[in-house]
C-alpha cells in the first residue's frame, strides 16, 4: 500500500483524539465507581481492542489486571462473515474475578455473544462489557453493552485499533474509511 493510497482510505473524520481521551476518562471514574477498589480482571478482544484497552486501563485506579482474548468474523473484509472463531481463549480460572470485557467495536454483536456466553459459564464474580464504538442498526443478534463510549452510524470505520485488511489500526482517531478504495 503507498502512503497515497493509505490516505484516500480517509473518508472523515468521526471522532477525534481529545473526545476519545475524554470519554475513556469518564469511563475509566465509573469504573473505579462501580468497583471501589475491587480487583478487575479487564479482557482486551485483539486485535482491535488494543489501543483502547491501554487507555482504559490508565483510566482506572482500582487494582486491575489485563488479560485478552482473539475472536475473528471478519477475515481481512468489510463485512462480518457471520462466523465467530475464538482464535486466543483465556488460560486463568477467572471465577475469583470482576471482568470487564473491552471491545472495539460492536456491530452484529455475535462475536461479543459468543464470548459472553462462554466467559459466563466460568463463573465470574460478575461481566461487563464495555465498548468504545457501538453500531445498533448492524445488531443481528440481541446484545447490548453495560457501557457504550460512542454510538455511531452504519460506516466502516478504522483507526484507534480498527482495520481495513490490517491498515489504519496506527491512526489516534475514528474515520470512516473509503470503501471505494478496496481494490
Amino acid at each position: 500500500m503507498t502512503q497515497d493510497s493509505y490516505v484516500k482510505g480517509i473518508k472523515r473524520i468521526i471522532i477525534n483524539e481529545d473526545e476519545i481521551r475524554m470519554k475513556i476518562s469518564e469511563a475509566g471514574k465509573y469504573i473505579d465507581s462501580l468497583y471501589d477498589g475491587k480487583p478487575i480482571l479487564l479482557v482486551g478482544i485483539l486485535k482491535g481492542c488494543f489501543m483502547f484497552l491501554a487507555d482504559l486501563a490508565r483510566a482506572v485506579s482500582v487494582p486491575c489486571e489485563v488479560a485478552f482474548m482473539a475472536a475473528q468474523s471478519y477475515y481481512g473484509g468489510t463485512d462480518s462473515s457471520g462466523s465467530v472463531d475464538i482464535n486466543m481463549d483465556l488460560k486463568q480460572d477467572i471465577s475469583g474475578y470482576h471482568v470487564i470485557i473491552a471491545e472495539d467495536i460492536i456491530d452484529t454483536g455475535r462475536t461479543l455473544a459468543e464470548i459472553v456466553r462462554r466467559l459466563k459459564e466460568r463463573d465470574p464474580l460478575s461481566l461487563r462489557v464495555i465498548t468504545l464504538l457501538d453500531k445498533p442498526e448492524r445488531r443481528a443478534v440481541d446484545f447490548k453493552a453495560d457501557i457504550s463510549l460512542f454510538t455511531i452510524e452504519d460506516v466502516f470505520v478504522v483507526g484507534y485499533g480498527l482495520d481495513c485488511g490490517e491498515y489504519y489500526r496506527n491512526l489516534p482517531y475514528i474515520a470512516e474509511f473509503n470503501t471505494e478504495t478496496i481494490n
